[in-house]
């Protein structure tokens, strides 16, 4: 009886449902939406509502809680139907027969539709009821299901044709909203980068006989990816590349900075952005990567210069952006280089003599990260100023002043102040406040810092591309 149910209510699964999922090594089950169904129901492609994309994966049918389905939402009640015009009224009532037939049939088509909307409704709960009535030890059969150990492996779904051609650029870094089936299911399982194999967080553009193999293969100086590690050997025999393609600008210890023109490296700039992607959900410059600047951070051993991570910046931005794109590799992430690329950005900003500020909005990670950053920042400059005055004659500083020492602009030095509950108004005027526990926390925070942008090791000269004719 039990499994009889299971497979009425499984026969009600479709894509853009909803249900509750268990996520893998979680007993959490939060609602997830069904994005893609394959093996004959047999496993599912799930999104968990109000988490990140990147914690999407393919489930099997043990771990949906069936019992409470819910119908997918029409896109036309999320916005609103609209009641036509009184002349698009008149235009309709004086087409011809062919028409009105056609008219008739999509009407009929739209109730059937809504009949089969009810029905599955209806179903549900009458399956869930019928469930709800069988006996304890049945029911217990169906919800106490073991914990699985390997997730089933992802099918990939096939990308669209990439268009060299076409500029898709929106704003400063071609920002593209993926609600396409295709786009928001990983179609990589892992690549192997020099030492590191990576699982993917989300969906990149890389060919199509790529993205069935069980890893991607990437050379971690020119990033030219291949099928299997033979074919890596031979192209490391090839491949002349020990350090990215471009102007080394800076270098202290073991680490250096790169300065990539993505019109003179296109290809590197293009695999680079291929790898990006399956880290970054909303943006991509796989398409046009002649506007912008690529700042290649690299950490340095007797193999040569390995990728840490990365940020894009435009030629020309009319926003004054000091980043496009930014991105620090899974491996090396929670060490540092995420800050560092930051403080890099802002370093070059100083250089050139104008605050700046990343593109917007953030994800999630790059908001923690650029927060955290703008807090030191702001914090350093306060407690400077603070050594230097005295509890009788405090030092005056203005938010301005905040600005060109850190080149953070303005709107971001607020924000940061109000997040860290610094700036209050008092007498007619905003003051800054600083007490002693937020100065341990930054002395703490700051200590932990192990890498720092020394300015004497950069060795670079701005460029007005505005007078530089064609990049």
């Amino acid at each position: 009886m039990a499994a009889d149910v299971t497979e009425d209510l499984l026969a009600l699964v479709v894509e853009g449902c909803r249900m509750p999922v268990r996520m893998t090594g979680s007993d959490e089950w939060p609602l997830a939406e069904i994005i893609s169904i394959k093996d004959g129901k047999d496993s599912f492609y799930v999104h968990y509502i109000d988490y990140n994309k990147r914690l999407d994966e393919w489930v099997a049918r043990d771990r949906l809680n069936l019992c409470k389905i819910q119908p997918p939402v029409k896109k036309d009640a999320k916005k609103g139907a609209r009641p036509p015009s009184p002349d698009a009224a008149s235009r309709k009532n004086q087409s011809g027969r062919k028409r009105k037939t056609l008219h008739g049939a999509a009407a009929e088509s739209q109730q059937a539709k809504a009949s089969r909307q009810a029905l599955l409704s209806s179903s549900v709960h009458a399956l869930s009821d019928s469930l709800a009535s069988m006996p304890d030890g049945a029911d217990e059969a169906m919800k106490d299901v073991p914990m699985e150990t390997e997730e089933p492996a992802a099918e990939a779904a096939a990308p669209p044709a990439p268009v060299q051609q076409q500029n898709l650029r929106k704003g400063g870094s071609m920002v593209q909203s993926h609600d396409d089936t295709v786009t928001r299911i990983k179609n990589v399982q892992l690549v192997e980068l020099g030492e590191h194999r990576i699982q993917p967080w989300y969906f990149s553009p890389y060919p199509q006989e790529w993205i069935n193999l069980p890893c991607i293969f990437l050379c971690e100086f020119c990033l030219r990816f291949c099928k299997c590690r033979t074919s890596l050997v031979r192209h490391r025999e090839k491949c002349t590349l020990y350090y990215p393609p471009g102007n080394e600008i800076y270098r202290k210890d073991d680490i250096s900075f790169f300065e990539c023109d993505g019109r003179k490296c296109r290809p590197y700039a293009q695999n680079l952005c291929l790898l990006a992607k399956l880290f970054l959900d909303h943006k991509t410059l796989y398409y046009d990567t002649d506007p912008f600047l690529f700042y290649v951070m690299t950490k340095f051993d007797e193999q040569g210069y390995h990728l840490v991570g990365y940020f894009s910046k435009e030629k020309e931005s009319s926003e004054d952006y000091n980043v496009a794109c930014i991105l620090t590799l899974p491996p090396y992430q929670r060490k540092g280089y995420g800050k560092l690329l930051i403080e890099f950005s802002y370093e070059l900003s100083k250089f050139e003599g104008k605050t700046g500020t990343p593109e917007k909005p953030l994800s999630d990670l790059g908001l923690l990260s650029y927060r955290s950053y703008w807090s030191d920042a702001i914090l350093e400059i306060l407690t400077e100023q603070l050594k230097r005055g005295s509890p009788s004659n405090p030092p005056l500083l203005c938010i301005n002043e905040v600005c060109e020492m850190t080149s953070i602009r303005k709107d971001d030095v607020i924000s940061t102040l109000q997040h860290l509950n610094l700036i209050h108004y008092y007498k007619g005027q905003y003051v800054l406040s600083l007490n002693k526990d937020v100065i341990d926390t930054h002395t703490r925070s700051m200590s932990k810092r192990r890498v720092r942008i020394d300015s004497k090791c950069l060795h670079w000269t701005p460029k007005d591309w505005s007078k530089r004719g064609k990049w």
